[in-house]
């Protein structure tokens, strides 16, 4: 399916080894500490591309995101789901340094910029050092917007050092200084796997836009001059002709196991091909499905009832029967198999109606309304389920084939929109017609007015569960309030999640977050 040639990947994670008084283990680790490696540029390339599938995938970096808002929740489910609590302490912004999600995803992004760098120590070719700049600079803007600052390596050639802590302002000026230094050396076009000049465009796009809230979170000033660049990128990408809104019925193209081929929204993603490489894009499933479903899952995370009622019926991102190749299931009543499952669910072989397993009389109905504790009759189906990407039949088991989506032209446009109405070159007509262009295709009614409320809801109905639901609630200054199961912050902090006390443990150049 995927033409990307396949290179034998060497990858050695040094955090957390432990080694015995060999000669041999002695040498290893003096090698390690000072870099060395004989690993050539083009295997250490993919290990970097590879190196994002964990943080990306649906846990660690999109717990942190997606969790912690309005629009998802991983309630404990009677003695399932609890895990000492962690779910519910980031649905609730009650979270401490030892939350494990914090440790993982913080620990998983260094390490993938640290992939990324080492690519530059092995002679690359110009784009590949490129593609390998622009990897680490993804990794650590994700760094830079959750914990608002970026631990970063300067001496590559000994690893005994640690890191360097570099405060928002340093991060942001070095983040732009690689993007607009690597452009040039970026392919304009090819598969939406490989780091290119249109993602490199994206990823300026979110730090000029969200470049005053990275530097005061609680009152974040949006400068012109960052609202102008932001809208001259948008500009530039839309000007390659490359991309266009995916056409009425055609939204889950963008999630569908053959996305690279088909998706006309997709600027990067992180590649998924069966016997080849990826990353778990199973959890999209496994994470909600019940165990009776087919494939069955585990029963585990929704949406919350209010989220979904931000939606107009016949908005097709609510979800649809959805027909791709890859989908092997007769499903002979055309039941919905992507977007928001609600209601009595179906066996999609067979279109008998499913029952709960416990008690088995039960019919299995997906209810709106979930609580972050659930028990007795509601405990298998309480809340509103989410399938964001259609699943990979034609794969009997592990890895499918489905690219994770990290930036969509839908996304280019929100942004864009956004920026005229916070003081850009642009008229709230202009702005309203972008979003409306996308409304059209997506079978949504058109809007009259556009506010900035309108513009935070729209963007939460067209990119839920794909990774930026947080950044945009604190961007809008909505991310302190309550929402269902979740009370008021009570105070600012949470605005920055707190530096893991293992990473504190283990590099002196870290301080804690205020407040933690």
């Amino acid at each position: 399916m995927k033409t990307l040639r396949i290179y034998r990947v060497v990858l050695m994670v040094v955090m957390g080894l432990s080694f015995s008084c060999t000669d041999l283990d002695e040498q290893l680790r003096s090698e390690l500490e000072q870099g060395v490696t004989n690993v050539n540029a083009a295997d250490l390339l993919i290990g970097a591309y590879t190196a994002l599938n964990t943080p990306y995938h649906q846990d660690q970096r999109w717990v942190l995101e997606e969790i912690s808002s309005d629009a998802a929740m991983a309630p404990t489910r009677g003695g399932d789901w609890d895990d000492n609590g962690i779910y519910r302490a980031i649905h609730q912004h009650t979270w401490n340094p030892d939350n494990s999600f914090m440790n993982n995803t913080f620990r998983d992004l260094l390490t993938a910029q640290f992939q990324a760098s080492n690519v530059l120590r092995s002679n690359p070719s110009a784009r590949q050092a490129a593609e390998a700049r622009f990897l680490r600079a993804l990794s650590m803007y994700d760094v830079l917007n959750l914990w608002g600052i970026v631990p970063f390596r300067e001496n590559l050639n000994d690893f005994r050092e640690p890191p360097v802590t570099l405060q928002a302002q340093e991060a942001i000026e070095f983040i732009v200084s690689e993007l607009e230094a690597i452009m040039n050396d970026l392919p304009d076009s090819g598969a939406a796997y490989v780091a290119n000049q249109h993602a490199a465009k994206v990823l300026l796009m979110k730090l000029h836009l969200n470049k005053g809230v990275f530097l005061n979170r609680e009152n974040p000033v949006f400068d012109a001059a960052d609202m102008n660049r932001v809208i001259s990128l948008a500009g530039e990408i839309t000007a390659s002709n490359r991309y266009q809104i995916s056409p009425s019925g055609r939204y889950f193209d963008n999630f569908a196991p053959n996305n690279d081929a088909i998706s006309t929204e997709n600027i990067f993603t992180l590649y998924n091909e069966f016997g080849v490489r990826g990353g778990p894009v199973d959890r999209t499933w496994n994470t909600v499905a019940h165990y009776n479903m087919v494939p069955g899952g585990w029963n585990g995370w929704c949406t919350l009832s209010d989220f979904y009622d931000l939606y107009d019926e016949g908005d097709e991102r609510l979800g649809i029967y959805y027909e791709y190749p890859a989908d092997t299931m007769d499903n002979p009543g055309r039941r919905r198999n992507v977007g928001f499952l609600v209601g009595q669910q179906y066996n999609l072989e067979t279109d008998q109606p499913l029952m709960a397993r416990n008690p088995s009389s039960q019919p299995l109905v997906f209810t709106p309304g979930v609580t972050l504790r659930t028990s007795g009759s509601t405990l298998e189906t309480a809340g509103i389920r989410v399938m964001k990407y259609a699943f990979d039949y034609s794969v009997p088991s592990g890895q499918r084939n489905n690219d994770w989506v990290v930036f969509r032209y839908a996304d280019v446009l929100l942004m864009q929109a956004e920026a005229i109405l916070r003081g850009g070159t642009g008229t709230p007509a202009q702005a309203l017609a972008l979003v409306n262009s996308i409304r059209f295709n997506r079978g949504a009614s058109s809007l009259a007015e556009l506010t900035l409320d309108d513009l935070i809801d729209e963007r939460g109905r067209e990119l839920y569960w794909e990774g930026w639901r947080r950044q945009d609630l604190i961007r809008f200054g909505k991310f302190l309030d309550p929402w269902q199961e979740k009370p008021a912050d009570p105070g600012p902090h949470t605005l920055v999640y707190p530096i893991p006390s293992q990473q504190i443990a283990v590099n002196p150049n870290l301080t804690q977050n205020p407040g933690y």
